[in-house]
């Protein structure tokens, strides 16, 4: 038994109420439920029921074993004084109120569908990752596109809330807050703790005072630990004369990191931590304050011009210091700049309309996801096999979600195509 279940059969009254008695033995009438409740406290509030002769508004708060009244320590804490009914599934312990009377308490052993009982067990111990898998095909559309709705919102809240907690780190400066979130998506994945790193110890104001490429990519590099040791390359050697009477004039020198906290291994030469921040360096060169375009920015296509980007010379025919290649190396891939809209841009302009209630930028944001081509990934697959297709980055981020937050953890009873699918008549 699991207790989400349990608030589901409450909150829907999904059991037998005939003969609805307390432990007690005295007649419950449900008026109204109570509207669940997400926050802390008792599970449903402002409930209304008659129970004997007394109609009673309160709090329900709902165990598997009433003995979890004590376990959990509601018995000390004052939030639980109202508390006007104690549904259980199975009552093992007498619980007593403050003033020495039994807690009216319900069991619910007994009085669920066998069936119902048996619809939920087994979609929840599925050994698929998607537990609905084989049943998915079979749900209407407009369950599933309401579901994947409200997955893409949660998930833009969610990325706009670390946004807003990096706004709060930088006393409210957007600019270095974006410049942040940039440089963590300029990693993607594999640096990104890296590039959060430079992030932090080479600010975004700093970079602003410096025209000059070599001037830029001198701090870069050299923050970041690649300009250590000695090296034949010319480039190096004059980025590595720079960096030292910057590294100097800023007193930053003795915060640069290790070039060992930089990862290479299994990396396609396209993605090595040099040449992104090559590039990182020549998006900071041709897009000053770059967080109030990203605002003022109107067309999917403003974006999209803004991050493809092509690195410095000396970058197009190198991948690292001293290792040239006779290949050109193009800039900024497509699926490169999709990853830093969907990643970073998006979730900035989202936190911005939060911030400033303004709904118009929140809008935007799933505008532009909607333009963006849907990525292309294991989870993205997993979907495909249950003939469920992204069409667009809202949709294979909506999945994302949908797959990690709701599918992993079985939390199916939040999920409108989970909760259809456990309607009482449901075949």
């Amino acid at each position: 038994m699991n207790e989400a279940f349990l608030h589901y059969i409450w909150q829907y009254q999904y059991f037998e109420k005939s003969d609805f008695r307390t432990t007690s033995g005295e007649i419950i009438t449900v008026l109204h439920p109570g509207f669940k409740n997400t926050n802390a406290g008792p599970d449903f509030l402002n409930a209304k029921i008659q129970i004997a002769d007394v109609v009673w508004i309160g709090h329900v708060e709902i165990h598997i074993n009433s003995s979890e009244w004590i376990d959990h320590r509601h018995h000390i804490d004052m939030a639980y004084d109202n508390v006007i009914l104690h549904v259980v599934w199975k009552e093992n312990q007498f619980i007593l109120q403050k003033d020495g009377s039994n807690l009216p308490t319900a069991e619910l052993k007994g009085r669920v569908s066998e069936d119902l009982l048996l619809r939920y067990r087994k979609l929840v111990n599925q050994p698929e990752s998607i537990p609905c898998a084989h049943q998915l095909p079979g749900v209407a559309h407009i369950k599933k596109i309401t579901m994947l709705d409200k997955a893409v919102i949660e998930r833009l809240e969610n990325k706009s809330l670390l946004v807003q907690a990096l706004l709060e780190k930088y006393g409210n400066d957007w600019e270095q807050t974006a410049f942040h979130v940039l440089c963590r998506n300029f990693g993607f994945k594999i640096n990104a703790p890296a590039f959060e790193r430079l992030a932090e110890i080479l600010p975004q104001k700093l970079l602003l005072k410096h025209d000059q490429m070599t001037h830029l990519e001198a701090l870069m590099f050299g923050q970041a630990g690649f300009l250590e040791g000695d090296c034949a390359d010319q480039y190096f050697q004059h980025l590595k004369r720079e960096y030292h009477l910057l590294g100097k004039k800023y007193g930053i020198s003795d915060r640069k990191m290790s070039k060992a906290q930089w990862k290479f291994l299994r990396l396609r030469p396209a993605n090595f931590p040099t040449l992104r921040i090559a590039q990182l360096a020549m998006l900071v060169h041709q897009q000053k304050n770059i967080f109030s375009k990203i605002v003022d920015a109107t067309t999917y296509k403003d974006l999209l011009d803004m991050f493809s980007v092509t690195q410095s010379e000396y970058w197009q025919s190198h991948y690292r210091f001293d290792y040239p290649t006779d290949e050109r190396i193009a800039g900024m891939g497509e699926s490169s700049v999709y990853n830093l809209l969907i990643n970073s841009v998006i979730p900035m302009l989202v936190a911005y309309g939060r911030s400033r209630d303004e709904q118009v930028y929140i809008d935007r944001a799933v505008s532009f996801l909607q333009e963006i081509p849907a990525e292309d990934n294991a989870i993205i697959k997993r979907w495909k096999n249950c003939d469920w297709l992204a069409a667009s980055a809202a949709d294979s981020q909506g999945l994302i979600e949908l797959f990690n937050n709701y599918c992993m953890k079985r939390r199916c009873l939040d999920c409108t195509i989970g909760f259809s699918l456990l309607l009482p008549g449901k075949s």
